[in-house]
């Protein structure tokens, strides 16, 4: 397990942050990093793997209509996915990741590489949601990889940026 890691796990530990996921193209990736060091239990509550739009729609309340308005890969999905995965579980902070890993984008103008995030946090009977787009080169693996560390990695900046919004 590597330093970055190691300091994002504690910094979950000691702001009392647990932690649901909901991912499309990582598939649980970002879970399973998570989930690599002993006592995970601590920082993470659940993970939902959603891979298809009905997935999304019936296990994370996604609607409908935002998939058919913005796509699958969007930032207001991965909004939407995140806010879902907090409603129905029992963590305080959600981290959420749709996108198009490749090898082929399909039928969508969005270039592959291309992956959409959400942190919701649970803040004084609210909820405060950012969210991001970020593209990573390579191939699927190696982009699948790359967006669940960047996703992990920005837990903390976040959350701060939730607390200085609260002073």
């Amino acid at each position: 397990m590597d330093n970055n890691l190691q300091n994002v796990l504690l910094y979950l530990k000691e702001n009392h942050l647990k932690l649901v996921t909901a991912e499309s193209c990582t598939a649980g990736l970002i879970a399973s990093i998570l989930a690599e060091a002993p006592g995970s239990a601590s920082w993470l509550e659940c993970a939902f793997v959603t891979y298809s739009p009905e997935a999304k729609i019936g296990c994370l309340g996604v609607r409908r209509e935002t998939i058919d308005m913005h796509d699958l890969t969007s930032e207001e999905v991965a909004r939407e996915m995140a806010e879902g995965a907090l409603r129905i579980s029992r963590a305080n902070v959600a981290l959420s990741s749709t996108g198009l890993a490749g090898p082929s984008n399909g039928n969508s103008d969005i270039p592959v590489g291309t992956m959409c995030f959400a942190w919701s946090f649970e803040r004084q009977a609210s909820v405060i949601t950012f969210s991001e787009t970020r593209k990573f080169n390579g191939e699927r693996n190696h982009v699948r990889q790359a967006g669940a560390e960047y996703a992990i990695g920005r837990i903390w900046h976040y959350h701060n940026e939730l607390l200085q919004r609260s002073n």
